[in-house]
């Protein structure tokens, strides 16, 4: 099966009962880790599952590895298939953040090997707004087999990023908003800056009116000074909005994307670490 990066509302509304597509619903309030599960049982898309941020799609904070760290790929991997996702399924994921929470389940995703995921291509109160059918009903969970294949290039641990960030040929890029990156403020973090050598390319500038995604050949213009790079490396502030970046640099067809996933948050619980600010 071949998919891509984003689906319209419209293709996903004549495909939502097709047998291999799978729904998923990733809303999320960064301020209310209740709300987005609660606006998923207020009303969703017919027939999609939901993904929390914190409980499902990261793992146990600790001193190091940021706010959001990665879950354990096995664990992810058995959540998938109690949830009846396998890579015979196409995942269409969607929240209400112009896919910055729905962009950390697709990176997942690919990262254990399940490759055919997209995300909706509008938030979803504009699937509501449009007229597009919404239920209260909760699917029942088919479980599947599914075997993880683990891609462990698609990350950089902060070691290794301390050790080539500055390399010809590698750029660092920060997706956090520019006044956070400056560090003229942080809203989130006890420490404001970004990382030394870092670039910033905010990651709602992928996005155009009513908050879609620009058209391919305006990402490619976008990130075309990045198209020789060896390697390109993506954080924000705990691993979660780069994804967002991440795929609009795919779409924009760069290669060699990593992330690294403690972000920002990771950076600065290491007290030797260096900030610079703008």
């Amino acid at each position: 099966m071949n998919t891509t990066c984003t689906v319209s509302k419209e293709w996903l509304f004549e495909h939502m009962n097709d047998s291999d597509v799978i729904i998923a619903d990733c809303r999320f309030d960064l301020k209310d880790a209740k709300a987005g599960r609660e606006a998923y049982r207020k009303s969703h898309i017919p027939g999609a599952l939901f993904f929390d941020l914190k409980n499902d799609l990261s793992g146990n904070v600790g001193t190091h590895g940021g706010r959001h760290p990665l879950p354990d790929p096995e664990v992810f991997a058995q959540q998938l298939r109690e949830k009846g996702i396998n890579k015979e399924k196409h995942v269409v994921i969607y929240d209400d953040d112009h896919g910055q929470m729905a962009g950390r389940l697709w990176w997942l995703l690919h990262y254990v090997g399940q490759k055919n995921a997209s995300i909706m291509d509008e938030n979803f109160s504009e699937w509501v707004k449009q007229g597009y059918p919404v239920t209260t009903e909760v699917p029942k969970l088919i479980p599947v087999s599914f075997e993880s294949d683990v891609n462990e290039n698609m990350v950089i641990s902060m070691d290794e990023l301390k050790q080539r960030k500055d390399r010809n040929g590698v750029s660092l890029v920060d997706a956090r908003a520019p006044e956070r990156y400056n560090g003229t403020s942080e809203p989130v973090d006890h420490k404001a800056g970004h990382i030394p050598g870092a670039i910033n390319m905010f990651w709602k500038d992928n996005l155009a009116a009513r908050g879609v995604w620009k058209p391919e050949e305006d990402l490619r213009a976008m990130y075309d000074h990045l198209r020789n790079e060896e390697e390109v490396i993506v954080y924000c502030g705990s691993g979660v909005s780069a994804n967002a970046n991440i795929i609009a640099m795919q779409k924009a067809g760069l290669k060699n994307i990593k992330l690294y996933p403690g972000s920002w948050s990771d950076w600065i619980s290491y007290e030797d670490n260096e900030v610079e600010k703008d």
